[in-house]
C-alpha cells in the first residue's frame, strides 16, 4: 500500500501545505489562511488546513480517500505552548496520524535536513532551537512584547524609539533617522498618534462588553515595526551612524544566542528568516564557519518529521 507524507508551514498570515511520496518528492503544493495557534483557540488554522489539505489532494490528482495513508507534520506559528499542541493535534484529522510542533521545529529540521545542531528564526520574529546528542534545547519565541530579542519587529521599535529620542534631542540624529521620522508621519506627534494606531479607530471591549480595558493596550503589531527593516538596510549600506549602531545592538544579541548554543555543545547555527539572512554576510564574518545557510526550507522540513515520526508505522 502507498503512504504520504504532508507537511504543514503554518504562518500567522497563511499556511503551506506540501504532500510528498515515501521517496519525499513533492506531489503538490498549496495555500491556504492564517494559522497562528494562538487565534481563536487554533480554529482559524483548523480550517486552513482542512481545506488545504482538500486542495493539496486535488492538486495531486489523489482520490481524498488516501488521507488514510497520509502522516502527517504541522509546524505551526503559536505552538510554543505544549498545550496549544496537543489540543490541536488531537481534533479529528482524517490522516493516519498526525504530529504538531512549533514553527521552529520544523526551520530546524528543512535548515538541517533532519540532522543535529542549531537553528535560528531571524525574521519578523525570533527564536532558536538545538537537537544535540538526540536532546532538544529551545530559547526564545515568545513574543513581541516580551521575547523575539534578535527579532526585525525589536530592531524596528528600536528604531523609531532611538528616532524619537534624536527628534527630542536626547541622542544623535542621521538621514536614516530623519527618514524613519517622515515615513511615519513627518513628527514626534504624527510618530505617537501611528504607534497607537489612533487612526485606525480601534477599540478594546472588556469581557462583560464594555468598552475599555485597563489591562490592556492598542498599538501597532510587531509585522509593522519589521516594515522598517529595508529602510534600515538602506541606510547601513550607507554607513549611516544610527544604523550601524542598531547593527552592533542586533549582532549583541546574537551573541547571546552563540553562546547559548555553544555551551550545549551546538557545532552549527543554521539561520533562517528573511532578516537573518540578509545579514549573513556580517554573520559569516563574525561567527565563521558556526553559521551556515539552510539546506532547505520549514516546509521541506515538516515532511522530513512527518516520514520521522512515522516511518515505522
Amino acid at each position: 500500500m502507498l503512504r504520504y507524507y504532508l507537511g504543514v508551514d503554518g504562518g500567522g498570515t497563511n499556511c503551506r501545505i506540501r504532500l510528498a511520496n515515501e521517496k519525499l518528492e513533492t506531489l503538490a503544493e498549496v495555500k491556504n489562511g492564517r494559522s497562528n495557534l494562538q487565534i481563536d483557540g487554533g480554529e482559524p488554522a483548523y480550517k486552513a488546513i482542512s481545506a488545504g489539505a482538500r486542495d493539496v489532494f486535488e492538486a495531486a490528482g489523489l482520490d481524498f480517500a488516501e488521507a488514510a495513508n497520509t502522516y502527517a507534520c504541522f509546524g505551526m506559528a503559536g505552538g510554543r505552548m505544549d498545550s496549544a499542541r496537543h489540543a490541536f493535534a488531537a481534533r479529528p484529522w482524517p490522516f493516519a496520524g498526525v504530529k504538531v510542533y512549533d514553527d521552529i521545529d520544523i526551520a530546524h529540521a528543512g535548515a538541517l535536513g533532519g540532522g543535529e545542531g542549531g537553528v535560528v528564526i531571524i525574521g519578523t520574529g525570533s527564536a532558536a532551537m538545538s537537537i544535540v546528542g538526540g536532546t532538544r534545547h529551545q530559547a526564545g519565541g515568545w513574543g513581541f512584547h516580551i521575547g523575539d530579542q534578535m527579532s526585525g519587529a525589536i530592531l524596528g521599535r528600536e528604531l523609531v524609539r532611538y528616532s524619537i529620542e534624536a527628534e527630542d534631542g536626547l541622542a544623535e540624529t542621521s538621514p536614516l533617522t530623519k527618514a524613519v521620522i517622515a515615513a511615519l508621519g513627518g513628527n514626534n506627534q504624527a510618530v505617537m498618534t501611528w504607534s497607537f494606531a489612533t487612526e485606525m479607530d480601534l477599540k478594546l471591549l472588556s469581557r462583560d462588553g464594555t468598552e475599555g480595558c485597563d489591562d490592556a493596550l492598542v498599538g501597532r503589531a510587531p509585522g509593522e515595526f519589521g516594515k522598517l527593516m529595508p529602510l534600515w538596510f538602506d541606510h547601513l549600506e550607507r554607513n549611516d551612524p544610527v544604523a550601524l549602531k542598531l547593527l552592533d545592538i542586533e549582532l549583541g544579541y546574537v551573541d547571546t544566542y552563540v553562546r547559548w548554543f555553544k555551551g550545549h555543545g551546538a557545532t552549527v547555527m543554521a539561520i533562517v528568516g528573511g532578516l537573518g539572512q540578509r545579514l549573513f554576510p556580517a554573520l559569516q564574518q563574525r561567527y565563521g564557519d558556526f553559521v551556515a545557510l539552510p539546506k532547505y526550507e520549514p516546509l521541506h522540513g515538516a515532511v522530513i518529521l512527518a516520514q520521522q515520526n512515522f516511518a515505522s508505522n
